[in-house]
């Protein structure tokens, strides 16, 4: 179970303690002699807290922001020191130290790390040199620059964790493409290893009973079954119970007859596939042609299925034989058709 903790909840708190330094400042203003510069520094503070914590759709802080907050982190102990001496005890006119601070762990939580250790690096500094490094954790500097550190752990930790977890959400769905296609295979294959065997299994048993004796119309019935099988696998859609059977019985009256799905009918479903079936089995159960050429129609025309059919405009030619190979590619040439059907992708019956 995943906690979410809500964003503006976050900024709530950030925002609270940043206005708690700002009224400290105000407390202190009695301990400097001109206030107004403090003052100043008071609104520079609360701007660039409010821009930092402004909400925004990028994970990670503008550059120009945080180089704001950088030039304020910069200004204001600058600013406050040249009205303090370091030897007396300044008490809340130190507010400055924890504001920059908290203002620093925000920039390193919006992925400003470098910006963030500049500010609370320049806030050492310029303390050990102006008190002395002895006095670093009375001010607040040490406590500072762990919670900037810890923020820049956390900030880092995060991304990486975010990173991480896309690459596993992804990882997950190529698995789960992965597996839906070795399952289609497997689905697929099994099927068309029922419909070989429903479709062969009697030939078969009657080889082995007859121990490979076969009569003449057995042994072409063996090459009809064999295009039966071969239709499986080029003629996947194109296939029903009807078509099959309509096919079959085409071959059995001596016509040679090819399907081929070249993937047209992938995008047909429901209704409109049932009546491709039907209106293509009504066309074969009609046809004397001698050769039949049934295709889908792939990139999702008007039609989905082409059938053709051709014929001699001699009924006894086939009778007749061929003599010589001119001959027969004369007879070819004179082929004429005598099916021509286009099935719409969509339609009514």
């Amino acid at each position: 179970m995943r906690v979410r903790v809500p964003r503006w909840l976050i900024v709530s708190l950030a925002a609270v303690f940043s206005c708690y330094h700002l009224v400290l400042a105000a407390v202190s203003l009695d301990r400097f002699d001109d206030p107004w510069p403090v003052a100043a520094c008071m609104i520079a503070y609360a701007a660039a807290t409010v821009a930092a914590l402004w909400p925004s759709r990028l994970s990670a802080m503008p550059v120009w922001i945080a180089s704001f907050a950088l030039a304020v982190s910069i200004v204001i102990p600058l600013q406050i020191t040249s009205q303090l001496d370091s030897g007396d005890e300044n008490g809340y006119a130190t507010w400055y130290v924890a504001a920059i601070g908290t203002l620093m762990v925000i920039v390193a939580t919006r992925r400003r790390q470098a910006f963030a250790w500049l500010g609370v690096g320049f806030m050492a500094l310029h303390g050990a040199a102006w008190s002395g490094f002895d006095t670093l954790a009375d001010l607040g500097v040490i406590g500072s620059v762990v919670w900037v550190a810890f923020a820049a752990w956390m900030s880092s930790a995060l991304t990486r964790a975010s990173r991480e977890t896309r690459e596993f959400i992804l990882a997950e769905h190529e698995a789960a493409d992965w597996q839906a296609a070795q399952e289609a295979h497997v689905n697929e294959r099994q099927y068309r290893l029922l419909q070989t065997g429903r479709t062969a299994r009697p030939m078969l048993a009657a080889i082995v009973t007859q121990e490979g004796d076969l009569t003449p119309e057995q042994r072409q019935e063996c090459l009809n079954l064999e295009g039966a099988i071969r239709d499986e696998i080029r003629g996947r859609r194109l296939l029903d119970d009807d078509v099959r059977r309509e096919v079959m019985s085409a071959r059995r009256r001596g016509a040679v007859v090819s399907l081929l799905d070249e993937g047209g009918l992938d995008d047909v479903h429901g209704t409109d596939l049932q009546r491709i079936h039907r209106t293509l089995a009504e066309a074969l159960r009609g046809s004397s042609a001698d050769r039949i050429i049934v295709r889908t129609v792939p990139g999702g025309g008007d039609h989905a299925v082409s059938v053709v059919g051709l014929g001699s405009p001699d009924p006894s030619s086939s009778a007749l034989g061929r003599g010589v190979a001119s001959e027969a590619d004369e007879d070819d040439d004179d082929d004429e058709v005598q099916l021509w059907l286009q099935i719409p992708r969509t339609g009514s019956d």
